[in-house]
């Protein structure tokens, strides 16, 4: 702070303001270069709920793929390459299609990709990867 005196000698105080300009100017600097590195990470608030009935929905397709590598499209052997164009024929007839994909854990990595890529050229976007509990 800063004194004047005026003319009856009474002492007049001033604040000097450009401590605190410097301050302000070096929080929104600060402010500005971290708010982008903040806004490229995926923040996620999973809620809390108890355990409800679900809405009624439609039954899910289900695909497996057993230890052999065969293929079952809702229980029922399914030949890889007809895989497809069931599928399509399905997507078809029900555009909220939900899928359901199992493997079994011997099963070679590359054949459940393979059923997936199948699964997704068949324009099946609602899927579910079914696994077990530990």
């Amino acid at each position: 702070m800063a004194a004047t005196y005026n003319d009856d000698g009474d002492v007049l105080s001033e604040i000097n303001i450009t401590p605190l300009v410097d301050v302000m100017l070096v929080l929104l600097v600060s402010f500005v270069v971290t708010i982008p590195a903040l806004t490229n990470a995926v923040h996620i608030n999973l809620p809390k709920t108890v355990t409800t009935t679900p809405p009624e929905q439609q039954k899910a397709v289900t695909v497996t793929v057993d230890s052999e590598g065969r293929v079952y499209l809702d229980n029922q052997e399914t030949p890889f390459e007809r895989l497809l164009p069931q599928l399509q024929g399905l997507k078809a007839s029900n555009s909220g299609l939900t899928l359901h994909l199992r493997a079994d854990d011997r099963v070679p990595y590359g054949a459940v990709a393979k059923t997936m890529a199948t699964i997704e050229r068949a324009g099946v976007s609602r899927v579910a990867v079914l696994t077990d509990r530990e």
